[in-house]
């Protein structure tokens, strides 16, 4: 399986980076007190950091996502980027629930970085994964759904050859293709626009990379993808 990125999104998104953690033969079994632990941490350091800002959407990386999704045709103040919404989620107070620990490990360094990050099982994925603009017609059935909600045309999505696997780039998971205690083999990606650098996006996918080899075993890798 390979991770493709239709030329237009380059051209529309210039500034797009994506750090790409492989993942093969982990053990996704179970929760960990430590990773729980960093969870917890990183919680209360992002509330300490939203604090002190008068706005929420002063934050760089959240006004790069929301501009984003204008320019795909997506009202960002009705769908958000996962960083925003979960970051969102603990200033409400709420704290982020334990899924499992590749789960629990992208949430923690998508909330310590406020930066997108996702992941498919892939053996789950049918071909190969694509990041592009939707056609429109594709099947969509969201985490916990059972409904199709095909993609919007021209809508930025994650696709293979079965269908949707994130709608609006990064809102919406789809059930088909998520990380699950068997998941065995994965696909992790972290996120960013400008104003974040590509020494930004290395270390927090560095960092991931090095909690799932710490947390998980197996074979971990990760490259940089951009323009």
């Amino acid at each position: 399986m390979e991770l493709k990125i239709q030329k237009e999104i380059f051209e529309t998104f210039p500034d797009f980076i994506a750090g790409v953690v492989m993942v093969k033969g982990v053990d996704n079994v179970g929760n960990n007190l430590e990773i729980i632990e960093l969870l917890r941490n990183a919680e209360k350091n992002q509330r300490e950091k939203f604090a002190g800002l008068e706005s929420f959407s002063q934050h760089p990386q959240i006004l790069a996502w929301r501009s984003c999704y204008r320019k795909f045709g997506s009202d960002p103040h009705q769908y958000r980027c996962s960083a925003e919404a979960i970051i969102r989620r603990i200033l409400k107070g709420d704290q982020l629930p334990n899924i499992n620990k590749l789960v629990d490990l992208y949430n923690y360094i998508s909330l310590k970085y406020v930066l997108p990050v996702g992941g498919e099982d892939m053996d789950k994925i049918a071909g190969d994964l694509f990041l592009g603009f939707a056609n429109g017609d594709e099947q969509f059935i969201r985490l916990g759904g059972v409904e199709n909600e095909p993609p919007q045309k021209g809508e930025v999505v994650y696709k293979d050859d079965e269908g949707v696997a994130c709608r609006r780039w990064n809102w919406r998971e789809a059930d088909r293709t998520k990380l699950i205690e068997q998941t065995k083999n994965a696909i992790i990606v972290v996120e960013a626009l400008s104003p974040a650098s590509k020494n930004e996006v290395e270390g927090a996918t560095q960092e991931l990379a090095d909690l799932i080899k710490q947390y998980c075993g197996g074979e971990v890798s990760f490259s940089m993808l951009e323009r």
